[in-house]
Parts: structure tokens; sequence; C-alpha cells
């Protein structure tokens, strides 16, 4: 897909120069194309390691210092490289460390959420810009996208970047999505054989365009810019209007055969308990996510619960967040507090029967509830000492997640470059 030829008019310069299309490509003699390999596999590299030295390209690509040394002259004549002194070393003189500059590739971001959609631009370097946020009511109907679509036009046009300047577009958002096809299952959905979301994107803007769940892209986050960095078992949970799962084992992020692993808030939890959007009765989900806790908050008001939340107005009732509970729980209102606990009670189980399942030497907490902090930490870690075996939750710890808001973005952005690459290299290989 990527490798079609777009409308030569929305180009970039460096999207023309890096990323060439197969009527080019299809031209070179195998000469070329092996350089032209090298040089993609390079800049790759360098991202994904946020800058290396000579000696570490040369060994990561096989490749002579000299045959290094020509592709990294090359890159800086191009504008694309830059070198500085490596920060550290061991005696003698510093080595130079090479890396991509910052504005040499953007990616446009686009969360989709339950009730809005956030947009920002990413560059190379992990480095976000220009973001705004948008309403937006997340639905199985598959006309939401010209919706969609709509609110991106919107959003290019308050940029100081240029719409030349984006080299793709990366989405992410809950459900069941097809990891390595780049199909989404549960939301915005269109009947057999028309176009998928990532399909219409990508035909509307004449851009490239991947698509992975939100939890995926967190938990991306976090293996290469946060708490599960250098670290070999990890679990991400992402506690938002739902619940899901991202798996990291020996180092890498597990999708499962189709890119549907993880998916812990719909395992059976209750029994013959609430109905559930996915069809089941009883899932995690129907009580320990954001749903849950709005219903929670929202049953206590109307039946006369003494709580600040009594202050909202029946339009805030009605379309009550997260975050409003939380606000109370942080001013000390009691009942606030408690459907916390409560909420973190069941989830705290829910994990605890992940943490026997894999034994992980950290935990990780991110998403709107995490915002609650201890409010909602301790009733986990609670739940999990009376749930989990000891020596197993001995060699664990439960943080909250350090990225902020920006982790999915910093995720979906990494994703998008990482197959973009692989996409051409592949090609080039073939």
């Amino acid at each position: 897909m990527y490798l079609a030829t777009f409308e030569p008019s929305r180009k970039n310069q460096l999207m023309t120069s890096l990323f060439l299309d197969s009527t080019v490509l299809d031209g070179m003699s195998n000469v070329e194309k092996k350089n032209y390999a090298y040089k993609l596999k390079l800049i790759n590299a360098i991202i994904e390691h946020n800058g290396m030295t000579n000696a570490d390209i040369c060994k990561y690509l096989h490749i002579s210092s000299p045959k290094s040394l020509t592709l990294i002259s090359k890159l800086i004549e191009d504008g694309i490289l830059e070198q500085n002194e490596k920060a550290s070393s061991i005696g003698g003189r510093k080595p130079v460390l090479n890396k991509i500059k910052d504005g040499t590739l953007f990616i446009l971001c686009v969360e989709i959420e339950r009730f809005s959609v956030r947009m920002t631009i990413v560059d190379n370097n992990s480095k976000l810009s220009n973001t705004a946020t948008y309403p937006f009511l997340l639905s199985s109907d598959s006309e939401s996208v010209s919706s969609l679509n709509r609110y991106i036009e919107d959003y290019i046009d308050t940029l100081e970047v240029t719409w030349n300047q984006i080299i793709g577009i990366g989405i992410s958002m809950p459900g069941l999505i097809h990891v390595k096809e780049g199909i989404n299952y549960t939301y915005m959905v269109r009947s057999t054989g028309e176009p998928s979301i990532r399909e219409r994107v990508s035909s509307h803007f004449q851009k490239p365009v991947t698509i992975i769940n939100d939890v995926k892209a967190a938990a991306i986050a976090e293996l290469k810019f946060g708490l599960a960095k250098n670290r070999k078992d990890v679990l991400v949970i992402l506690m938002d209007w739902g619940i899901g799962l991202g798996v990291i084992m020996d180092g890498q992020l597990r999708n499962g055969s189709s890119g549907f692993s993880g998916e812990i808030g719909h395992i059976p939890f209750v029994e013959d308990g609430a109905l559930c959007y996915c069809g089941k009765k009883g899932c995690l989900e129907t009580v320990a996510s954001g749903i849950a806790l709005a219903k929670m908050a929202k049953e206590g008001i109307l039946s006369g619960q003494d709580s600040l939340l009594n202050r909202l107005s029946d339009r805030e009732i009605e379309n009550i967040e997260p975050q409003l509970v939380i606000n109370a729980a942080n001013q000390g209102d009691q009942y606030a507090i408690s459907i916390l606990s409560d909420l973190g009670e069941k989830l705290g189980k829910g994990i605890a029967t992940l943490i026997q399942l894999f034994n992980p030497e950290l935990v990780i907490l991110g998403g709107k509830i995490a915002k609650a902090k201890e409010y909602i930490t301790i009733p986990i870690q609670q739940s999990i000492n009376t749930y989990c075996m000891q020596p197993i939750r001995d060699n664990m710890k439960i943080e909250l997640s350090q990225l902020g808001s920006g982790a999915g973005a910093m995720g979906t952005a990494r994703v998008f470059l990482n197959q973009l690459f692989d996409e051409h290299i592949a090609y080039l290989d073939k």
C-alpha cells in the first residue's frame, strides 16, 4: 500500500527522496536498490535507537566502516543527519553520535476515543506539537469515517507545518484491529468487501496510513520511551472508558496471531452480569472501566448519595466522565473515593489473574483512570495481595505511567515509521 503512486503534487521533498514509489524502484538497477535499501535501513535504525555511533551502525547493518561513513556523509549532505559527541565514553575521545535531525519527518497521529478524537503532529524523534481535540462519537457506523476526514481537514488548516511536510497518518482506536492487514473489526465497520478506515482515509488524503489498537500504541510508547524501556516482561494496562492490556514478553510487544491479544476487558468476570457492548454478559469492563465508573456515579447521584457530584447539572450527570469523579475524590468526596475503590478492587482481581499467567516484572497503569493515583492504585494493590500468589507478586512492581497524554501519539508514530520503512525495505529485498 505504501508503495502506491500518490498524486505528485501532494508529495513533499523528503517523501519523494526517501520513500520512492514502485515505478521508480522497479526502474533501479540491483546495485541502486541495494544502496537505497542500506540508506533506509540506516535511517530507520538511527530513529529506532535514538542515535547511533559509526561502530554501532557497522555492527547493526553488518557493513564495513568505510561503507557506513559513505552513507552517513550522504545523509549529512542531504540535510537529514547531524552529528554530536556522545555524552559518555570509557576514556579517550568521545565517539560521534549520529542522529536524524528533528523535524525531518512528520506524522499526523489521530487518536480516536469514545467521545472525542485527538490529533497531534509527531516528528521522527517523537517530539509532539499542535495537539487538538474534537468532539466525536465512536460508533459501529462506518459513515463516521466521513466526519473523521472532515475533522482532519479542519485540523490541517491550523498546522504550523505544511500538509506536504507530513509523510502519512497514524490512527489508534479501541477495538479489534488486525495488526498486519490494518483492518478494524469493532468500530466504524463497513460490510464485507467494503474499504476499511485505513483505506478510506488513505484514499481521501493521498497519504499512507497505519491503524493500531490504542492499548498497543500505549504499550509501544512504554517500551520505547517509558517505564518498560530495557525491561523484558511487562504488562501495560490502559484504564480508560474500556480496559485493555499490552503484553510485553522478552522485550517485545506480543500481538497474537491476528493482533487481537490483550482483550482483558472482555474476559468473563461476573456470573450472569450486565450486558456488555460486545454482546456478552458479565465482562470485566461492565464493572471495572470508565464506563462502569460513570454508571456507578450516575446511579449514586440519582439515588440521593451525599456527594460533591450532586452539584452537576442534569446534562453533566447524563454525560458524566471519569475525570469528574476523580476531581471529586481529590477534594475528599467519600462517595467518589468509595466507587473508585470498588472499581480498583475488581480491576485488581483481574490483574492478579494476569500476573499469575505472565509473571511480569512490572505492571504499568495508564489511561484516564490512572489520574486517580492512590485512589485507584491502593485498592488494586490490595486486591492483588488477596488474589495473587506471594512469590509471584513479591517480584513484581506496579507503577503509574510517566508518559502522560502523549503516550498514544508517540506509540502510533513509531508504529507508522516502522511499517513504512519495513514495507519499502521488504519490497527492495524481494
